[in-house]
């Protein structure tokens, strides 16, 4: 077991209760500390839509669904750490009620951000970072944030990429009738053109064209989305090749995952789909504006096989058809 501060740490926590982009993105962090200490257990606190992500991680032991606390007092919450015996929290997303029961709960080590005034009684290590000035990538950001964990250096993004590899895996089976669309006489390329509203988005204009060039014979298009975007589709989708499939609104996160996993390649803006099919190994291309705090410095997908494109603005409408149709075409040799 790691000795820190002279302190046997048994049993880590990782508290991340935002989007599936991010959390995807903390999955490094996972991985690198149970690759430093194998023997102690990590738990990661989430949120119950992004419990399908953290379960494909072969590196989290546990999950603790936040969406099961929220209603609880501090002092219960307390109680639930003391009984899962965690002695490390890490507070990726700071919400101070999970301060407060860390400390209530006599968690040793404690670490938390300066930026956040309570994290100054509640956690016993601080670390100074500011996630939208930092030049590090947010996986990297995760990474160091574990510093008074005994992580003495943060690894380059490409050897976070390869973290993935081995590490990240669909929990379910694809349901046959999708499965049995992915063929292998074609290179399976999933457009996911929305982005939930959570950030900057390629115009559906673009993605008609991009697709109408894409080769027929070379390319089988399947088209994703939420149930909300599906609706959104209804006037888009009768303007593509009919070629195309449409799955919008017909998987769940867990067969989306695995939807994901087993294509050739996905086309994103800035979206949690984007960073799965990174973190699956699959060919992946991230749409994203040159925008301080969403930008790809930050966000980019990481993946073995991932690239993106930046915009020279605040939004995507500097990115052609052209160009992203020549970093397409490129994953076919």
């Amino acid at each position: 077991m790691p000795v820190i501060d002279n302190k046997k740490i048994t049993h880590i926590l990782i508290n991340r209760l935002d989007a599936m982009g991010d959390v995807v993105l903390q999955l490094p962090t996972c991985i690198y500390l149970k690759q430093l200490y194998p023997d102690v257990i990590i738990s990661f606190l989430g949120r119950s839509y992004t419990k399908p992500v953290i379960d494909a991680c072969r590196a989290v032991d546990h999950f603790i669904n936040y969406d099961d606390l929220k209603a609880l007092s501090v002092n219960e919450i307390a109680a639930v750490f003391k009984e899962k015996a965690i002695d490390a929290i890490v507070h990726e997303f700071p919400q101070r009620e999970i301060a407060e029961a860390a400390k209530k709960a006599g968690v040793k080590i404690r670490i938390g951000v300066t930026s956040r005034n309570y994290h100054f009684f509640t956690c016993n290590k601080l670390v100074r970072l500011s996630r939208r000035r930092s030049d590090l990538h947010e996986a990297q950001q995760d990474i160091y944030l574990c510093k008074p964990l005994g992580v003495t250096h943060v690894p380059t993004l490409g050897t976070l990429s390869n973290l993935f590899k081995g590490n990240f895996k669909p929990t379910v089976a694809l349901p046959a009738q999708i499965k049995d669309q992915l063929k292998d006489d074609k290179f399976n390329l999933i457009i996911h053109a929305k982005s939930n509203g959570n950030g900057k988005e390629w115009d559906l204009d673009n993605f008609t064209a991009l697709i109408k060039l894409l080769p027929a014979n070379k390319f089988r298009v399947f088209i994703t989305g939420s149930q909300k975007e599906h609706e959104l589709f209804k006037t888009w989708i009768p303007q593509l090749p009919a070629s195309v499939i449409d799955v919008s609104g017909k998987l769940t996160l867990e067969e989306l995952i695995a939807f994901i996993y087993h294509a050739d390649g996905l086309l994103a803006s800035g979206t949690g789909p984007l960073h799965v099919a990174a973190a699956s190994g699959i060919h992946t291309l991230g749409l994203f504006p040159i925008t301080i705090g969403i930008h790809a410095t930050r966000w980019a997908p990481l993946g073995v096989r991932a690239e993106h494109i930046e915009s020279d603005s605040d939004d995507l409408s500097s990115i052609t058809v052209d160009m992203v149709f020549e970093r397409i075409s490129s994953w076919l040799k």
